[in-house]
Protein backbone atom coordinates (compact mmCIF):
# COMPACT_ATOMS: atom_id res chain seq x y z
CA UNK A 1 0.00 0.00 0.00
CA UNK A 2 1.33 3.37 -1.16
CA UNK A 3 2.92 5.65 2.02
CA UNK A 4 0.96 8.81 3.31
CA UNK A 5 3.76 10.87 1.46
CA UNK A 6 2.81 8.94 -2.12
CA UNK A 7 -0.50 9.22 -2.01
CA UNK A 8 -0.21 12.94 -0.97
CA UNK A 9 1.94 13.75 -3.99
CA UNK A 10 -0.45 11.51 -6.20
CA UNK A 11 -3.44 14.35 -4.83
CA UNK A 12 -1.57 17.26 -5.80
CA UNK A 13 -0.20 16.10 -9.04
CA UNK A 14 -3.68 15.45 -9.80
CA UNK A 15 -4.72 18.99 -8.27
CA UNK A 16 -1.95 20.73 -10.47
CA UNK A 17 -3.44 19.18 -13.50
CA UNK A 18 -6.71 20.39 -12.97
CA UNK A 19 -5.21 23.37 -12.27
CA UNK A 20 -3.56 23.79 -15.58
CA UNK A 21 -6.81 22.67 -17.23
CA UNK A 22 -8.92 25.71 -15.77
CA UNK A 23 -6.22 27.88 -17.30
CA UNK A 24 -6.21 26.82 -20.75
CA UNK A 25 -9.43 26.71 -20.44
CA UNK A 26 -9.50 30.57 -19.18
CA UNK A 27 -7.61 31.43 -21.94
CA UNK A 28 -9.62 30.67 -24.76
CA UNK A 29 -12.27 32.83 -23.38
CA UNK A 30 -12.18 36.75 -23.31
CA UNK A 31 -11.36 38.09 -20.30
CA UNK A 32 -13.81 39.90 -18.07
CA UNK A 33 -13.34 43.29 -17.00
CA UNK A 34 -12.79 44.70 -13.73
CA UNK A 35 -16.63 46.69 -12.42
CA UNK A 36 -14.96 50.22 -11.60
CA UNK A 37 -17.52 52.67 -13.14
CA UNK A 38 -21.37 51.81 -14.59
CA UNK A 39 -20.09 52.13 -18.26
CA UNK A 40 -17.12 50.14 -19.19
CA UNK A 41 -16.07 50.83 -22.73
CA UNK A 42 -12.97 48.73 -24.23
CA UNK A 43 -13.26 49.74 -27.70
CA UNK A 44 -13.25 53.76 -27.35
CA UNK A 45 -16.47 54.33 -29.16
CA UNK A 46 -17.63 56.99 -26.62
CA UNK A 47 -15.81 60.39 -25.91
CA UNK A 48 -15.04 61.05 -22.75
CA UNK A 49 -17.98 63.85 -21.82
CA UNK A 50 -20.22 60.93 -23.58
CA UNK A 51 -18.72 58.66 -20.96
CA UNK A 52 -19.28 61.04 -18.56
CA UNK A 53 -23.34 61.83 -18.77
CA UNK A 54 -24.02 58.51 -18.97
CA UNK A 55 -22.44 57.56 -16.02
CA UNK A 56 -24.13 60.57 -14.45
CA UNK A 57 -27.21 59.08 -15.47
CA UNK A 58 -26.91 55.53 -14.32
CA UNK A 59 -25.74 56.73 -11.01
CA UNK A 60 -29.33 59.40 -10.50
CA UNK A 61 -31.29 56.62 -11.27
CA UNK A 62 -28.94 54.25 -8.80
CA UNK A 63 -29.94 56.49 -6.25
CA UNK A 64 -33.29 56.91 -6.62
CA UNK A 65 -34.42 53.72 -7.17
CA UNK A 66 -32.09 51.64 -5.84
CA UNK A 67 -31.52 49.46 -9.09
CA UNK A 68 -28.14 49.17 -10.53
CA UNK A 69 -27.77 49.54 -14.07
CA UNK A 70 -24.27 49.33 -16.15
CA UNK A 71 -23.23 49.45 -19.71
CA UNK A 72 -19.93 47.49 -21.09
CA UNK A 73 -18.90 47.85 -24.62
CA UNK A 74 -16.46 45.28 -25.77
CA UNK A 75 -14.75 44.30 -29.35
CA UNK A 76 -15.86 40.98 -29.29
CA UNK A 77 -16.99 37.91 -27.08
CA UNK A 78 -15.99 34.97 -29.58
CA UNK A 79 -15.67 32.23 -28.79
CA UNK A 80 -18.34 32.21 -26.54
CA UNK A 81 -21.89 33.38 -27.79
CA UNK A 82 -22.92 37.13 -26.10
CA UNK A 83 -25.54 35.25 -23.95
CA UNK A 84 -22.71 32.82 -22.68
CA UNK A 85 -20.18 36.03 -22.43
CA UNK A 86 -22.70 38.21 -20.38
CA UNK A 87 -23.94 35.80 -17.53
CA UNK A 88 -20.52 35.34 -16.79
CA UNK A 89 -19.84 39.38 -16.82
CA UNK A 90 -23.23 39.57 -14.13
CA UNK A 91 -22.33 36.31 -12.29
CA UNK A 92 -18.96 38.60 -11.82
CA UNK A 93 -20.15 41.82 -11.30
CA UNK A 94 -23.31 40.73 -8.93
CA UNK A 95 -25.37 43.83 -10.50
CA UNK A 96 -27.97 44.93 -8.14
CA UNK A 97 -28.89 44.26 -4.50
CA UNK A 98 -28.49 41.40 -2.74
CA UNK A 99 -31.64 39.74 -2.10
CA UNK A 100 -33.53 42.57 -4.54
CA UNK A 101 -31.63 41.18 -7.21
CA UNK A 102 -32.30 44.25 -9.18
CA UNK A 103 -29.10 44.65 -11.62
CA UNK A 104 -29.05 44.95 -15.66
CA UNK A 105 -26.56 44.81 -18.09
CA UNK A 106 -26.09 45.95 -21.40
CA UNK A 107 -23.87 44.68 -23.50
CA UNK A 108 -22.52 45.74 -26.65
CA UNK A 109 -19.75 43.93 -28.69
CA UNK A 110 -18.95 45.96 -31.33
CA UNK A 111 -17.20 43.87 -33.60
CA UNK A 112 -19.88 41.08 -33.73
CA UNK A 113 -22.45 43.34 -34.36
CA UNK A 114 -24.51 41.90 -31.22
CA UNK A 115 -25.70 43.08 -28.00
CA UNK A 116 -27.86 42.14 -25.22
CA UNK A 117 -29.57 43.04 -22.51
CA UNK A 118 -29.19 40.88 -19.39
CA UNK A 119 -31.84 40.97 -16.37
CA UNK A 120 -31.27 40.35 -12.61
CA UNK A 121 -34.11 37.80 -11.20
CA UNK A 122 -35.81 40.71 -8.69
CA UNK A 123 -36.60 42.55 -12.72
CA UNK A 124 -37.58 39.55 -14.63
CA UNK A 125 -41.18 40.39 -14.21
CA UNK A 126 -41.38 44.03 -15.34
CA UNK A 127 -37.86 44.09 -17.90
CA UNK A 128 -38.88 40.78 -19.05
CA UNK A 129 -37.59 39.04 -22.26
CA UNK A 130 -39.87 40.13 -24.56
CA UNK A 131 -39.85 43.91 -23.44
CA UNK A 132 -35.77 43.63 -23.47
CA UNK A 133 -35.62 42.41 -27.25
CA UNK A 134 -38.42 45.28 -27.89
CA UNK A 135 -35.81 47.62 -26.87
CA UNK A 136 -33.42 46.19 -28.56
CA UNK A 137 -34.63 45.93 -32.22
CA UNK A 138 -37.16 49.04 -31.77
CA UNK A 139 -34.72 51.64 -29.94
CA UNK A 140 -31.24 50.38 -29.89
CA UNK A 141 -30.80 48.83 -33.07
CA UNK A 142 -32.14 50.72 -35.81
CA UNK A 143 -29.52 54.04 -34.04
CA UNK A 144 -26.59 51.37 -33.72
CA UNK A 145 -27.26 50.58 -37.64
CA UNK A 146 -26.94 54.14 -38.56
CA UNK A 147 -23.56 54.86 -36.65
CA UNK A 148 -25.16 56.35 -33.72
CA UNK A 149 -23.51 54.48 -30.87
CA UNK A 150 -23.87 56.98 -28.25
CA UNK A 151 -28.02 57.55 -29.19
CA UNK A 152 -28.44 53.99 -28.97
CA UNK A 153 -27.08 53.33 -25.86
CA UNK A 154 -28.94 56.42 -24.33
CA UNK A 155 -32.03 55.60 -25.73
CA UNK A 156 -31.82 51.93 -24.59
CA UNK A 157 -30.96 53.00 -20.95
CA UNK A 158 -33.38 55.59 -20.99
CA UNK A 159 -35.80 52.26 -22.31
CA UNK A 160 -34.91 50.41 -19.49
CA UNK A 161 -34.96 53.18 -16.55
CA UNK A 162 -38.86 53.58 -17.19
CA UNK A 163 -39.70 49.95 -17.66
CA UNK A 164 -37.75 49.36 -14.13
CA UNK A 165 -39.31 52.51 -12.64
CA UNK A 166 -42.38 50.92 -12.48
CA UNK A 167 -41.50 47.97 -10.51
CA UNK A 168 -42.10 47.82 -6.75
CA UNK A 169 -38.86 47.66 -5.41
CA UNK A 170 -37.49 48.31 -1.72
CA UNK A 171 -36.31 51.55 -1.52
CA UNK A 172 -32.36 53.06 -2.64
CA UNK A 173 -31.31 53.00 0.96
CA UNK A 174 -30.12 49.26 0.94
CA UNK A 175 -27.79 49.88 -2.06
CA UNK A 176 -24.81 50.74 0.03
CA UNK A 177 -24.67 48.06 2.89
CA UNK A 178 -25.42 45.03 0.36
CA UNK A 179 -22.61 46.16 -1.75
CA UNK A 180 -20.06 46.51 1.37
CA UNK A 181 -21.08 43.60 2.39
CA UNK A 182 -20.23 41.84 -0.56
CA UNK A 183 -17.24 43.20 -0.71
CA UNK A 184 -16.24 41.98 2.55
CA UNK A 185 -17.34 38.72 1.89
CA UNK A 186 -14.96 38.36 -1.05
CA UNK A 187 -12.55 39.76 1.11
CA UNK A 188 -12.52 37.77 3.59
CA UNK A 189 -12.85 34.48 1.65
CA UNK A 190 -9.70 35.40 0.24
CA UNK A 191 -7.54 36.14 3.34
CA UNK A 192 -8.81 32.65 4.98
CA UNK A 193 -8.37 30.56 1.31
CA UNK A 194 -4.92 32.43 1.48
CA UNK A 195 -4.16 31.72 5.73
CA UNK A 196 -5.07 28.09 5.01
CA UNK A 197 -2.71 27.85 1.71
CA UNK A 198 0.49 29.51 2.80
CA UNK A 199 0.51 28.03 6.43
CA UNK A 200 -1.43 24.84 6.26
CA UNK A 201 -1.04 23.52 3.24
CA UNK A 202 2.50 25.10 2.29
CA UNK A 203 4.00 23.39 5.53
CA UNK A 204 2.88 19.82 3.92
CA UNK A 205 4.04 20.55 1.59
CA UNK A 206 7.30 22.23 2.49
CA UNK A 207 8.07 18.89 4.40
CA UNK A 208 7.25 16.64 1.56
CA UNK A 209 8.62 18.58 -1.87
CA UNK A 210 11.11 21.26 -0.36
CA UNK A 211 10.73 24.88 -0.26
CA UNK A 212 10.84 25.44 -4.02
CA UNK A 213 8.62 23.11 -5.27
CA UNK A 214 6.14 23.84 -2.24
CA UNK A 215 6.07 27.31 -2.79
CA UNK A 216 5.71 27.13 -6.20
CA UNK A 217 2.59 24.63 -5.68
CA UNK A 218 1.07 27.53 -3.14
CA UNK A 219 1.58 30.32 -5.69
CA UNK A 220 -0.95 28.11 -8.38
CA UNK A 221 -3.71 26.81 -6.44
CA UNK A 222 -3.66 30.79 -4.87
CA UNK A 223 -3.82 32.19 -7.98
CA UNK A 224 -6.60 29.85 -9.56
CA UNK A 225 -8.77 30.15 -6.63
CA UNK A 226 -8.42 34.08 -6.96
CA UNK A 227 -9.35 33.78 -10.26
CA UNK A 228 -12.32 32.02 -9.85
CA UNK A 229 -13.64 34.34 -7.15
CA UNK A 230 -12.90 37.38 -8.39
CA UNK A 231 -12.53 37.45 -12.22
CA UNK A 232 -9.74 38.76 -12.97
CA UNK A 233 -6.67 37.05 -14.23
CA UNK A 234 -3.78 39.76 -13.76
CA UNK A 235 -4.96 40.33 -9.95
CA UNK A 236 -5.16 36.57 -9.67
CA UNK A 237 -1.85 36.18 -10.46
CA UNK A 238 -0.67 38.83 -8.51
CA UNK A 239 -1.70 37.17 -5.60
CA UNK A 240 -0.75 33.88 -6.60
CA UNK A 241 2.96 35.45 -6.61
CA UNK A 242 2.49 36.71 -3.26
CA UNK A 243 1.43 33.82 -1.85
CA UNK A 244 4.26 31.83 -3.59
CA UNK A 245 7.07 34.32 -2.03
CA UNK A 246 5.45 34.18 1.45
CA UNK A 247 5.44 30.16 1.47
CA UNK A 248 9.18 30.30 0.10
CA UNK A 249 10.00 32.98 3.28
CA UNK A 250 8.33 30.84 6.04
CA UNK A 251 10.60 28.12 3.84
CA UNK A 252 14.00 29.82 4.75
CA UNK A 253 13.41 30.60 8.12
CA UNK A 254 12.70 26.58 8.60
CA UNK A 255 9.02 26.96 10.16
CA UNK A 256 5.82 26.02 9.00
CA UNK A 257 4.41 29.46 9.41
CA UNK A 258 2.69 28.64 12.88
CA UNK A 259 5.21 30.60 15.09
CA UNK A 260 4.38 33.21 16.34
CA UNK A 261 6.38 35.79 14.87
CA UNK A 262 5.04 34.65 11.32
CA UNK A 263 3.14 36.77 8.40
CA UNK A 264 0.49 38.92 9.73
CA UNK A 265 -2.57 38.95 7.39
CA UNK A 266 -3.93 42.66 8.13
CA UNK A 267 -7.50 43.73 6.89
CA UNK A 268 -8.24 46.99 5.34
CA UNK A 269 -6.28 46.85 1.99
CA UNK A 270 -9.28 46.98 -0.36
CA UNK A 271 -10.14 50.68 -1.27
CA UNK A 272 -13.70 51.63 -0.86
CA UNK A 273 -13.57 54.06 -3.62
CA UNK A 274 -15.46 52.93 -7.24
CA UNK A 275 -18.39 51.50 -8.21
CA UNK A 276 -19.06 47.93 -7.06
CA UNK A 277 -21.98 45.41 -7.61
CA UNK A 278 -24.42 44.97 -4.78
CA UNK A 279 -24.58 40.81 -4.14
CA UNK A 280 -27.43 40.40 -7.05
CA UNK A 281 -27.72 37.15 -8.54
CA UNK A 282 -28.73 36.36 -12.27
CA UNK A 283 -30.75 33.64 -13.96
CA UNK A 284 -29.69 34.30 -17.43
CA UNK A 285 -32.95 36.14 -18.23
CA UNK A 286 -33.03 38.89 -21.05
CA UNK A 287 -32.55 39.08 -25.23
CA UNK A 288 -30.57 39.62 -27.64
CA UNK A 289 -30.07 41.17 -30.92
CA UNK A 290 -27.76 42.63 -33.64
CA UNK A 291 -27.35 45.56 -36.26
Amino acid sequence: MPSLPARLAVWLLGLLLLVGAGFARADEQQAIPRLAARVTDLTSTLDVEQHRRLDARLAAFENAKGSQIAVLIVPTVQPESIEQYALRVVESWKLGRRGVDDGALLLIAKDDRKLRIEVGYGLEGALNDATAKRIISETIGPRFKKGDFYGGIDAGVTAMMQVITGEALPPAARVEGARRADVDDHFEMLLLIGFVLVFVVGGVLRAIFGRFLAAGMVGVAAGVIAAMLISSLLIAAVLGVAAAIVSLFLGMRGGTGWSSGGISWGGGGRSSGGFSGGGGSFGGGGASGDW
